[in-house]
């Protein structure tokens, strides 16, 4: 693992371990859910804005920012939608989909999923 890498403790009950998850993991499970929502075409990438294709697990964190304080869970996720789609619908649908996932998987309450319409997807270039 690396040095500076954030990790959290999700289970340590005296019992026969602990759990414990890396920040990058938490990221990860709110890019792949967030692209499960109808009309997201991409996770946005970090400063470069680069774009990662929903195809591609391993870079979906790029997009997504967590910060966990008290195993509380805030994230700030960056998308790409479909020219047709309505923006508030896709965002809320990300939003319900990532605490979601976030809680079901890790247990960690989600306090706020911040999300930002990086671009919009025209049909014309794909």
């Amino acid at each position: 693992m690396a040095e500076n890498e954030k990790i959290y403790t999700i289970k340590d009950d005296g019992g026969i371990g602990t759990v414990r998850v890396a920040e990058d993991v938490v990221s990860v499970i709110a890019g792949l859910a967030a692209t499960e929502v109808k009309g997201v075409s991409a996770i946005a990438g970090n400063i470069t804005n680069e774009m990662i294709p929903r195809k591609g697990a391993k870079g979906l964190g790029k997009g997504v920012r967590v910060t966990v304080t008290d195993n509380k869970v805030k994230a700030d996720i960056s998308v790409v939608i479909g020219y047709d789609c309505s923006v508030l619908e896709v965002c809320e649908g990300v939003q319900e989909r990532v605490k979601s996932a976030i809680e079901n998987m890790i247990g960690m309450e989600v306090t706020e999923v911040n999300v930002k319409v990086a671009g919009v997807e025209n049909p014309a270039e794909e």
